[in-house]
């Protein structure tokens, strides 16, 4: 029950802000918060990429209930591989959803600059809500076809995605205001450097993993940003060994979001 009253609170307060949008400077792209759980080295995943469960059943709950707060969720095609999620909601989460005049669960989102994805994946496995995918024309074209049966797909020309069309897109034709982004670094990165993040949601977990070719929040450690990306400190908790930290992410100005 708790977990419900959690959410309804939740949803009162996306809705609000939602509405303050559609007088911002974002208005043309949907809210974008990302989830992330890292170590206390500040490492994501392993050197190899590999899926990794190193955070507690609580930190579980809370990307499930950031998850179920949104119009759509967002994964990289390299973590849904790495991971093969289905991007669901336990039934008590789904059924908030509705009582809130939302769908069941939100849209489910894939980015791909090559496209080359497996229809085999758990995710297609499940019609829990449409899959849309933001590819390019690199997408070969055995994939097209299998894919198209199972999702809508958006090309573009170019060699890379350009995320904010894309988010352009699913606000303008799928009425997204808030999204919710799973990862991975590298397309965190992306977004960061494009200033399409408005709120990092991360958990901190007691690990180490060490190794410099282990990916951190940004991607590897080595590659700076062009530019430092300010954050507002708004909410902070903690759950046994594990810190949940909510930052405000702050705009540059003159560049595009």
């Amino acid at each position: 029950m708790r977990c419900a009253r959690d959410l309804r609170s939740a949803i009162d307060v996306t809705k609000k802000r939602s509405r303050r949008q559609g007088r911002s400077q974002i208005r043309k792209r949907p809210f974008v918060i990302a989830t992330f759980a890292m170590t206390t080295d500040g490492k994501v995943t392993t050197k190899n990429f590999g899926p990794v469960d190193f955070t507690s059943r609580e930190d579980k709950l809370h990307l499930f209930r950031q998850r179920a707060l949104a119009d759509a969720v967002l994964l990289g095609h390299t973590s849904l591989e790495r991971d093969n999620v289905r991007l669901g909601l336990p039934a008590e989460l789904q059924e908030m959803r509705i009582k809130s005049g939302q769908s069941r669960s939100p849209l489910r989102v894939i980015v791909s600059n090559k496209g080359k994805i497996d229809n085999r994946l758990k995710i297609f496995q499940s019609d829990l809500s449409p899959i849309i995918i933001f590819s390019t024309k690199r997408m070969p074209r055995k994939n097209q076809k299998a894919l198209q049966r199972k999702a809508t797909l958006h090309l573009t020309d170019a060699r890379h995605v350009d995320l904010a069309v894309m988010l352009e897109t699913l606000r303008n034709q799928y009425k997204v205001r808030t999204l919710a982004c799973e990862g991975g670094p590298t397309l965190f990165r992306a977004l960061l450097e494009e200033n399409l993040i408005d709120q990092l949601n991360l958990t901190i977990a007691p690990f180490m993993f060490g190794g410099a070719t282990a990916p951190t929040l940004t991607g590897l450690g080595n590659k700076f940003l062009p530019a430092s990306v300010h954050c507002s400190l708004i909410k902070m908790r903690t759950i046994e060994n594990e810190c949940f930290l909510t930052y405000r992410i702050k705009h540059q100005r003159g560049r595009r979001n």
